[in-house]
């Protein structure tokens, strides 16, 4: 039972069973939060990308699936995917047609699929769960499940899908009718985005709270989602992975011998070259001599990094060191945060959280370069946790996990710093508020970032109909004309 309502009560016009009704994407009956604690378009992200898809499936009558093309992403009415084509094996038989997803295999059922001839192409069904079985599934209408396959593999988790990425909908390129209401009611807005950005902060508390049940390792689980958020969207499961194959208790010495470990483990331990000063080949011979009498090996699991296109502030190799000056020797970061007092201010405790991420990061050799091969700084300081960053990952990290264990101050949430614009925020702006709309609204309050976020993922992103038939926009119309 989530025990930290009390911090989230501004998030109740958000929460209202009113409300709650009309989001496509939410399962309400208490088995779906008690087993499963993401939606339906996670496992369409698994079943699309291969990233996250397991190579092999198996059908519930033991032979195996491999995915040959997923097919299109339906935005329409009808399966999931249309035009998949799968290899099954024994035998070698390419089976073509459409794709239905759900959590559980008995939606087919009470979402009558079978009488409804859009469904009628449909050759696989899948789902989470092997159990309770659609009763009405079509005999030539095979089906699997993922569950078995996907926890085979715990380096990968639902909770690193960014589901804003992936292809669900099209919105009209006429301004929206959100816009239209919003624009010239700026402390209904602010209330609404309030509201909506405490429902957001409490979800990602709630998931704290069920993997706490779920594993009793709090410094573990801490230390994880943390190096998940190191990693960006792009490297999020790579630092995941890492987290996991180097656990916390094997980070019990010095940042440097920690930072070995880990650029060893990942494979971004460079060979010195010409390029480097004698301090960085120094620096560099070290740490490969820490990693040869570590003997360890890197994961089997191909961990992945993407490297093009980022700036190196955000390179692996620079957070990676980051996350060694945090969570090396026995005074972790956790330790240290849990030595704050809850008693003092909101504001104070937010004060202190950053105090101690920033002497945690004082690394002088990272503090005057960005990457090995980089030339040495006498002018400038190159943090290795930028203050936008790290205001990030307090909101969407620490304050979850001090809310879960009721840690905080109660005036936290209206102190919360703000985070750098992201591209999916912008987006969503301009869908709720329209072009011309001024981002002071939002920009230096976190909780209103938060809200656009998650009122683009809970209405905008699962749309499969126009915005004039979004039923937030009814409920925004109907609440302005009261």
């Amino acid at each position: 039972m989530f025990k930290c309502i009390n911090y989230f009560a501004d998030a109740a016009p958000y929460n209202s069973v009113k409300l709650h009704e009309l989001l496509h994407v939410r399962e309400n009956s208490p088995q779906y939060q008690k087993r499963f604690r993401w939606s339906e378009r996670h496992l369409q992200c698994v079943w699309y990308d291969e990233h996250y898809r397991p190579p092999e499936l198996k059908l519930s009558s033991g032979e195996t699936v491999t995915v040959m093309t997923p097919g299109t992403w339906n935005l329409e009415a009808g399966p999931d995917f249309l035009d998949a084509q799968i290899l099954i094996n024994p035998g070698a038989r390419i089976v073509k047609g459409d794709i239905e997803i759900h959590v559980y295999p008995s939606d087919w059922d009470s979402h009558q699929h079978n009488t409804n001839p859009h469904y009628d192409n449909v050759i696989l069904h899948v789902a989470w769960f092997k159990s309770p079985a659609a009763k009405s599934l079509p005999p030539n209408t095979l089906s699997l499940s993922l569950s078995e396959a996907m926890l085979a593999r715990p380096w990968i988790t639902l909770d690193d899908i960014d589901i804003k990425a992936y292809p669900h909908n099209t919105l009209p390129a006429t301004p929206r009718p959100c816009q239209s209401y919003l624009q010239n009611n700026p402390d209904y807005t602010h209330d609404l985005l309030l509201a909506a950005g405490y429902h957001r902060l409490q979800n990602k508390a709630m998931t704290i709270t069920r993997a706490l049940e779920d594993r009793a390792e709090r410094e573990q689980i801490f230390y994880e989602e943390f190096m998940a958020a190191l990693g960006y969207k792009q490297n999020k499961i790579p630092f995941r992975v890492l987290a996991r194959y180097l656990p916390l208790s094997a980070l019990n010495s010095s940042r440097d011998h920690t930072l070995a470990l880990f650029l060893g483990a990942a494979g971004l331990l460079p060979q010195p070259d010409s390029r480097m000063d004698a301090e960085a080949s120094g620096y560099l011979r070290m740490l490969w001599d820490i990693w040869w009498k570590s003997g360890l090996e890197p994961p089997n699991e191909n961990i992945g990094w993407v490297l093009h296109n980022l700036r190196p502030n955000n390179h692996p190799t620079r957070r990676l060191a980051g996350a060694a000056t945090l969570f090396s020797g026995e005074n972790s970061l956790m330790r240290r945060l849990d030595q704050i007092n809850t008693g003092d201010s909101g504001k104070e405790w937010i004060n202190q959280v950053f105090a101690i991420m920033d002497q945690g990061c004082q690394w002088g050799f990272w503090n005057q370069r960005l990457l090995f091969n980089s030339k040495p700084s006498e002018t400038h300081t190159h943090a290795l946790l930028g203050r936008k960053r790290a205001a990030a990952i307090l909101t969407n990290v620490i304050i979850p996990f001090y809310a879960a264990e009721n840690r905080l101050p109660l005036n936290t949430f209206s102190h919360l710093p703000a985070e750098d614009i992201s591209s999916p925020m912008r987006t969503a702006a301009y869908y709720l508020l329209g072009r011309d709309h001024n981002p002071a609204l939002y920009a230096s309050n976190n909780l209103l970032q938060q809200g656009i976020l998650q009122i683009y993922l809970d209405f905008c992103l699962p749309a499969k109909v126009s915005c004039l038939e979004c039923k937030l926009c009814d409920k925004i119309k109907k609440d302005l004309n009261h």
